[in-house]
């Protein structure tokens, strides 16, 4: 076998196995579809074997260019990883950052982590999207995702931020003017409760615990809503029980607009989490984020 093929012609041949075409590897990497052709007969004539079988409209790998390029890819990607670590060093964070949350994770990021973040970091354009549903923050392209902790997929590495959560259910004074306090979760079934739509579509059943039992209860109501901010405003305006994030109601509450009910049934859980792929290398600008996210955690009030 003569001289070994260099890292730009495996990653060519890599591109050429991904995209099933010459036309498209080429596009990929800025050459011309006959200098990889080119390329592919020097590495056959090198190799001593067929790496591709190609037809005027196909191209696909033999069994041997398969199994080249499969043992190749973690190797080109580990590769990959190292040079961008490499690249750390002598860049500050720059580009788009792009972080998908929930509004009430991004309401507390406004408060606390943004503002410090972006005056130290001018050169980053930080993108942050407000789903309520839990998306695949790797198929649909985003950096890093925020969510409670037993939302996080376990195959992620998480970073906790903003202390525990709670939620919790209240009313204004002018509806326990009318209803007698619940004392138990059993009693809101005799209540005129503010019910929350999953993004699934399904009407969320309030989850309670004390003292290790556990109850989850489908409340009854007349007005389901898909917002815990609108349904704080609802009970303020008296129209029944609502079961939000403390954060959430906390302003109220902190008022007297609204008054907690159920407070022994109504625990501390594990809060926010920042997560994002292990298995990726870290860009700078997430780096960097987090490296904020750190130095403010706990700040921005009640958990929740």
């Amino acid at each position: 076998m003569n001289a070994l093929p260099s890292l730009n012609d495996l990653s060519a041949l890599a591109a050429i196995v991904a995209h099933r075409s010459f036309r498209k590897a080429a596009d990929e990497r800025g050459v011309s579809p006959s200098t990889l052709s080119h390329l592919v007969r020097s590495l056959e004539r090198d190799l001593g074997v067929r790496l591709f079988n190609r037809t005027t409209r196909s191209v696909a790998p033999t069994e041997a260019g398969e199994r080249l390029v499969t043992r190749l890819l973690p190797v080109l990607r580990e590769l990959d990883a190292a040079l961008a670590e490499v690249g750390d060093f002598r860049s500050q964070p720059s580009g788009r950052l792009r972080i998908n949350a929930s509004e009430i994770a991004v309401r507390l990021l406004l408060r606390t982590v943004v503002p410090v973040f972006l005056a130290r970091h001018p050169s980053v354009s930080l993108d942050l999207v407000t789903e309520g549903r839990l998306v695949d923050i790797v198929a649909e392209g985003f950096d890093a995702g925020i969510r409670l902790g037993e939302s996080v997929p376990q195959d992620m590495i998480a970073v906790r931020f903003g202390g525990a959560a709670r939620f919790v259910a209240v009313a204004a004074p002018a509806y326990l003017a009318r209803h007698a306090a619940p004392g138990t979760p059993d009693d809101l079934k005799d209540h005129v409760c503010i019910r929350f739509r999953l993004p699934s579509g399904k009407p969320y059943r309030w989850e309670f615990a004390k003292h290790g039992q556990e109850m989850a209860v489908d409340v009854p109501g007349m007005l389901t809503l898909d917002h815990v901010e609108l349904m704080a405003e609802a009970a303020v305006a008296g129209m029944g029980i609502a079961y939000v994030p403390e954060r959430s109601a906390w302003p109220y509450v902190a008022c007297g607009a609204l008054v907690t009910v159920l407070d022994d049934w109504c625990p501390a859980i594990p809060g926010l989490f920042l997560y994002y792929p292990g298995h990726r290398h870290v860009p700078p600008a997430l780096r960097a984020f987090i490296d904020v996210l750190r130095e403010t955690n706990g700040a921005g009030g009640p958990g929740g």
